[in-house]
């Protein structure tokens, strides 16, 4: 862990490196953020990359979107999203199951154009597969601001993690 004092001292190069991970392959956040500086506590912090992502264009926020990895994905993503889909049991799917949570997010992508964004901490895989399904009747908008309030809670849940 790191404290808020350490953060606020440190060259924003080196901020960037020690928080790039809190927004999904989107450095630019943290970096925007870390020109802030300072922060009071976690809080402020987390106030202030939020504030980034929600001044930030339309078409970087469908960046951020895009840049999440698909749930249950057995590709490259960030030890943060490798952690957080191991907690919720993604990792232990049945074949079936993978199959099927394949498939959900093949039909999410199809209609939506971003892959589904879920913060998983405290849920279990029938939560999220029904999280999908409800989902899937959102309309394009709705699901949008929807993806990013699920990226604001996996990160409020990281900072605290990771920031004293």
């Amino acid at each position: 862990m790191i404290t808020i004092n350490v953060l606020n001292e440190i060259a924003l190069s080196e901020f960037v490196e020690q928080l790039k991970d809190l927004f999904e392959h989107s450095p630019w956040i943290v970096q925007r953020a870390g020109e802030l500086r300072p922060f009071r506590s976690r809080e402020d912090l987390y106030e202030g990359m939020i504030s980034v992502v929600k001044t930030a264009s339309d078409e970087e926020k469908l960046d951020l979107i895009r840049a999440h990895p698909h749930l249950g994905t057995r590709k490259t993503m960030s030890s943060f999203s490798q952690s957080e889909q191991k907690n919720v049991g993604l990792n232990q799917l049945s074949e079936t199951e993978y199959e099927l949570l394949l498939n959900m997010n093949k039909g999410y992508v199809q209609r939506f154009g971003f892959p589904f964004i879920l913060a998983v901490r405290g849920k279990n895989k029938d939560e999220m597969f029904q999280a999908m399904q409800n989902r899937l009747k959102h309309s394009k908008e709705q699901e949008f601001n929807q993806a990013l309030s699920e990226i604001y809670q996996i990160v409020r849940f990281r900072i605290e993690d990771q920031i004293m």
